[in-house]
C-alpha cells in the first residue's frame, strides 16, 4: 500500500462575525496553506439557498484559487449535474483546464444539492425538477469531453472547446447510486463517508472490483471523504468538534440550522432529544482526536476500502484551529 494522499473538501462555510468577502479571502489562504503542506487537491462543493455557505459556483472559486496557487489540484466536489446544462459544464471545465493544465478536477453529483423550490428556480420548469435524466446528461457530458458523439447525433455538430486539456473526472456518491456510473464509465469515485459512514468501505470496494478501464483511467481511483477534527490533545479535539456536532445534529434532526455555531454557543447548548438521536446516528461520520489517532484510523479504513486517498471535510470553529488542524494532520501523515 502506498502512502496515503490527503485532500480537502470545502463547503464555503462563513463563520459568525465574518463577511462573505473576508471568508473568500481566507479561503484563498487555506488553499495556499494546503499546497504548502503537501495536500493533493482542494475541492469546492456546490450548495444553493444556504445563508451560511458561500459556494454556489465551484467553477468561479476554482478559477479564483487556482490563479493564486501553483501546483495543488483544484476542483469541484462537486458540480450537481441536474442543475446544469452538460454543454455549459463541459465548456467551463475545458476552459479551466486550458488555463491551469493538469490541475483541474471535475467531481459530478447526481443530486441537486438544495431544496425543491431552489431546484425549480435553477432549472426553470417543474418537468425538469421531477424528471430523472442524469444517465443521459452524464453520457452527453462525457461525449463532449471525449469528442466522440455518434456521427448521427445532433450534438455532434457542436464545435466543442479547441483546447486538448481536460479535467480529471470523478463521480460523487453518498449511497449506492453513483458507484456504478463511476465503475462503468471508468472514472474516479469519491464516497462521502461523512454522510453515510456505514456503507463507505463496501461501496468503495465494489467500485474497485467492478471498475472498467477507460480513456479516463486505466485503474480505479477511489477517494474516502470524511469529516476530521484534530488537535494536540484528545480533550481539545472534542472541545473543537462540539460546534460541528451541533451543526450536523441540526441538519439530520430537521431543526433550523442557522449560522455555524460558535464554541461558546455549542457548549452552552442543550441538545433536544431529536438532536441527541441524530448525533448518535452520525457518530461515525466524523473522526475526532489527536493526529496520531486520526492517522491510525485513516491507515486502517483506507486499507479496508482499497483506496490511497482521503478527502478531509473540515468544520473547525475558528480559523486558527483549522490552520492548526491542517498542519498537524499533514505532519502526522508525512505529507511534506
Amino acid at each position: 500500500m502506498k502512502k496515503i494522499q490527503l485532500s480537502i473538501l470545502d463547503i464555503g462555510m462563513i463563520l459568525q462575525g465574518q463577511t462573505a468577502t473576508e471568508a473568500l479571502a481566507q479561503t484563498v489562504r487555506f488553499v495556499q496553506l494546503a499546497e504548502d503542506l503537501g495536500y493533493k487537491r482542494y475541492w469546492f462543493a456546490e450548495h444553493h439557498n444556504a445563508g451560511n455557505q458561500i459556494s454556489p459556483s465551484p467553477a468561479i472559486l476554482i478559477a479564483h484559487t487556482a490563479a493564486q496557487t501553483k501546483t495543488i489540484r483544484v476542483g469541484a466536489g462537486g458540480i450537481m449535474l441536474p442543475n446544469h446544462s452538460p454543454l455549459k459544464v463541459a465548456e467551463d471545465f475545458a476552459l479551466l483546464a486550458a488555463i491551469h493544465p493538469g490541475r483541474i478536477d471535475l467531481g459530478i453529483g447526481r443530486a441537486p444539492g438544495t431544496d425543491g423550490l431552489t431546484a425549480l428556480a435553477l432549472r426553470r420548469s417543474r418537468e425538469a425538477v421531477y424528471q430523472y435524466d442524469f444517465p443521459e446528461n452524464l453520457e452527453e457530458l462525457l461525449h463532449y469531453f471525449q469528442r466522440d458523439f455518434p456521427t448521427d447525433h445532433p450534438f455532434a455538430r457542436i464545435k466543442f472547446s479547441p483546447s486538448p486539456e481536460l479535467p480529471n473526472i470523478f463521480m460523487l456518491g453518498s449511497s449506492n447510486g453513483g458507484v456504478q456510473f463511476a465503475a462503468n464509465k471508468g472514472v474516479g469515485f469519491a464516497f462521502a463517508a461523512h454522510m453515510s459512514p456505514d456503507i463507505a468501505v463496501p461501496t468503495l470496494r465494489h467500485y474497485n472490483e467492478t471498475f472498467q478501464p477507460s480513456n479516463w483511467l486505466t485503474a480505479p481511483h477511489g477517494i474516502y471523504s470524511i469529516s476530521i477534527i484534530t488537535a494536540e490533545t484528545e480533550e481539545e479535539a472534542y472541545y473543537l468538534a462540539r460546534p460541528a456536532q451541533l451543526f450536523w445534529a441540526r441538519i439530520f434532526s430537521g431543526t433550523p440550522i442557522g449560522n455555524f455555531p460558535t464554541l461558546e454557543e455549542a457548549h452552552a447548548h442543550t441538545f433536544t432529544p431529536a438532536e441527541e438521536s441524530a448525533a448518535t446516528r452520525m457518530g461515525n461520520s466524523m473522526l475526532i482526536g489527536t493526529p496520531t489517532k486520526i492517522a491510525e484510523q485513516l491507515e486502517r479504513v483506507t486499507k479496508e476500502a482499497g483506496v490511497e486517498e482521503v478527502m478531509m471535510l473540515s468544520f473547525y470553529p475558528t480559523i486558527e484551529s483549522r490552520v492548526n488542524g491542517y498542519r498537524l494532520l499533514a505532519e502526522s501523515m508525512s505529507l511534506t
